[in-house]
């Protein structure tokens, strides 16, 4: 180091640049990450690695709120990443539109996090989260247009960049997610001991998925440290625009990394159907489509049933969905675990046995009361 680029005249020279520009000592950048996804999938540890707190996770109640904060290079100023989650796994997806909103929608990230080990509850719980989360981003959207006309454009446009631009081989049959999106599959460690086939058939649905909405996919575990801290990165990308690795793993056998944009529909493949319910009633260009299989994507769109219909009935045939309770099914919420509380529930049992042993009373007393009735020959 010459004695012009010593450490203090560095000091210096970037006291003098703030002093020249005040806001750039000052200002900061705020961003969401929204995390969602099945229930005891482990989106609270996810969170805890990324805050880098040694706690044991507890059960989300509805959805909680956090951040984190990162020094912004030479400036006193901090970068602001502010951390949604949402318990309950599909239960409680109308809280979607709490962070979600047009205020931050142009700052703002969706991560959604799959049991890998549950297949039987995976495609519900990813499309009723899609679902809802689309319709909060387009009422935000609708919302937002009324002072800033063009914000549809530029959630486009930013989209499109996270893929890699518009000129990408799949952009025709792509149905981008207006925001960044992530989906974690967890417990891949219990996901190992699946069979094979099953293995690929669920590897292979969640990269049609991800590629479609033009969406990030990685598998992880829990007990994997390698696993978890790649999707520590991933958070950490959305709320604080670090870089990302374009390392990519395919491989049904090993954790799956695939960053938006780099997979392929070619190398994706056709879903695990008969014929007949691939063609769905244009059986003459089968033999065309199944050697070449962008023409298949395109017949698809074409045909009575979209892609992403086919693949569903595909993944829901091998493991059919379970349904999952929502509040209306819920027998009795207030004995959800996840929402235990010592000194309410000790009270709640108090009160129910009060009102068991004043409902006995009653029965007896009427019991009584109608006994003397007959007796006294007043019923007949």
């Amino acid at each position: 180091m010459s004695k012009e680029d010593n450490l203090w005249n560095i000091a210096i020279a970037q006291s003098n640049k703030q002093q020249g520009n005040p806001e750039e000592a000052t200002s900061s950048e705020e961003k969401s990450v929204l995390i969602v996804g099945s229930r005891n999938s482990g989106k609270t540890s996810i969170v805890l690695r990324f805050l880098d707190k040694d706690e044991v996770a507890k059960p989300t109640t509805a959805l909680e709120y956090t951040y984190a904060r990162k020094s912004k290079g030479h400036n006193l100023a901090k970068d602001v990443g502010h951390i949604w989650e949402l318990g309950g796994g599909t239960m409680l997806s109308k809280l979607i539109e709490i962070p979600i909103n047009h205020i931050s929608i142009l700052n703002t990230g969706l991560v959604i996090v799959l049991d890998l080990s549950a297949p039987n509850e995976l495609w519900f719980t990813l499309d009723t989260l899609l679902e809802v989360a689309q319709k909060c981003i387009q009422t935000a959207i609708q919302e937002a247009q009324h002072t800033d006309p063009q914000i549809k454009d530029k959630l486009q446009a930013a989209a499109w960049l996270r893929v890699g631009g518009e000129d990408h081989m799949d952009k025709d049959l792509m149905d981008l997610f207006l925001i960044p999106l992530i989906i974690l599959g967890s417990k891949y460690d219990l996901f190992q001991s699946l069979d094979s086939e099953k293995r690929k058939t669920i590897c292979k649905t969640l990269r049609f998925v991800a590629h479609t909405y033009g969406a990030t996919l990685q598998f992880l575990s829990i007990k994997q440290e390698a696993t978890l801290n790649k999707s520590r990165s991933l958070i950490s990308h959305i709320i604080f625009g670090t870089a990302l690795g374009k390392a990519m793993q395919v491989d049904h056998n090993k954790p799956l990394i695939v960053p938006a944009g780099l997979d392929s529909f070619q190398q994706i493949g056709n879903p695990p159907l008969e014929e007949e319910k691939l063609g769905r009633g244009r059986a003459s260009d089968m033999k065309y489509c199944k050697t070449h299989f962008m023409a298949w994507m395109r017949h698809a769109h074409r045909s009575i049933m979209t892609p992403i219909e086919l693949w569903k009935n595909a993944f829901t045939e091998i493991f059919p969905q379970e349904s999952v309770k929502t509040p209306a099914t819920v027998d009795d919420p207030a004995k959800d675990p996840q929402y235990a509380e010592l000194a309410i529930d000790q009270l709640r049992l108090q009160k129910d046995q009060e009102l068991e042993r004043y409902r006995k009373l009653c029965e007896r007393k009427m019991k009584e009361a109608q006994n003397k009735a007959l007796q006294e020959g007043l019923v007949f």
